[in-house]
């Protein structure tokens, strides 16, 4: 995997894992409309997250799927973090369908949505997943993992609650902004979050003032945007329209996303693209807009 690097954010697989601060978000949609369905592999351009009316990741069990984490609490700096998938008999789930070029992805996120960090741990033939997580501060953590247990037949977003021990300081939400500065690159963000409508957002990537043509792909895709509300931490993860390879989609500097929120509110969005064999995310925080 290739390195990663974030302003507020964190990447990779347990063998790279560069944590710093940043979050994540799954519900199916295809590219021209918001619909509620679940597809997995990666050829769709994704919204993930909400389930029946209800936002994805504000439930520990869904369809008789449960996350079920080892521990609960854990310390600050290198920690081995481990959690089953439990499904309806009550048995660890072993067998899964891929999602963007993963059985499983794992989003752990601050609550005040100060820290992100997307990681993607291995599953032992027991059913346990285990990957290392640096979690550099004290405070209240939620986990999120996008799954396609093979036997559901879709995509579902499990979420708990992680605390990790220590002196707390909590801060706020970071302030609305549609710029972000990463490792020497800018991306600005053009477009709206409309409560109960989809809106195309496009993430423009410029370096040094020039725009980027040469992304990279990432998972299958050229970005991967994972946004989550303040106060709740409704989950959304969404794929760009077009994909690499497909003869159509430019690698660059623009990326978009048709993306539906679950209600109004404050949302903070994570991009993650990667360029130069590096892996980054861009933060930033939108509120909804009512038209």
């Amino acid at each position: 995997m290739p390195a990663a690097h974030a302003a507020d954010a964190g990447h990779g697989d347990p063998r790279t894992n560069h944590a710093a601060h940043a979050g994540h978000v799954q519900h199916a949609a295809q590219a021209a409309h918001a619909g509620h369905g679940h597809h997995t592999g990666h050829g769709n351009h994704a919204v993930h997250g909400e389930h029946g009316g209800l936002p994805g990741g504000l439930q520990i069990t869904q369809d008789g799927y449960t996350l079920a984490l080892a521990e609960p609490i854990i310390g600050t700096g290198d920690v081995d973090f481990r959690f089953r998938i439990l499904g309806p008999d009550g048995a660890p789930v072993t067998r899964y369908d891929a999602i963007h070029d993963r059985e499983l992805h794992l989003i752990v996120a601050r609550r005040e949505l100060t820290g992100f960090w997307h990681v993607h741990p291995e599953l032992a033939a027991d059913g346990t997943w285990t990957v290392t997580l640096n979690l550099p501060e004290a405070g209240a953590y939620r986990v999120f993992t996008d799954i396609a247990p093979h036997a559901l037949g879709k995509t579902i977003t499990l979420g708990a609650d992680l605390a990790v021990a220590g002196a707390y300081e909590p801060r706020p939400t970071p302030a609305a902004a549609r710029t972000a500065v990463v490792d020497g690159y800018e991306v600005t963000l053009d477009g709206d979050l409309v409560p109960g409508a989809g809106q195309l957002l496009t993430l423009t990537v410029r370096k040094d003032g020039q725009p980027v043509t040469d992304l990279q792909p990432y998972l299958a895709a050229y970005g991967h945007l994972v946004i989550l509300r303040a106060g709740d931490l409704a989950y959304v993860h969404v794929h760009p329209n077009g994909e690499p390879g497909d003869g159509v989609t430019a690698p660059g500097p623009d990326i978009t996303f048709h993306t539906a929120v679950p209600g109004p509110g404050t949302y903070r969005l994570f991009l993650d693209f990667q360029h130069g064999d590096v892996v980054r995310t861009a933060a930033f925080t939108l509120p909804t807009v009512t038209r």
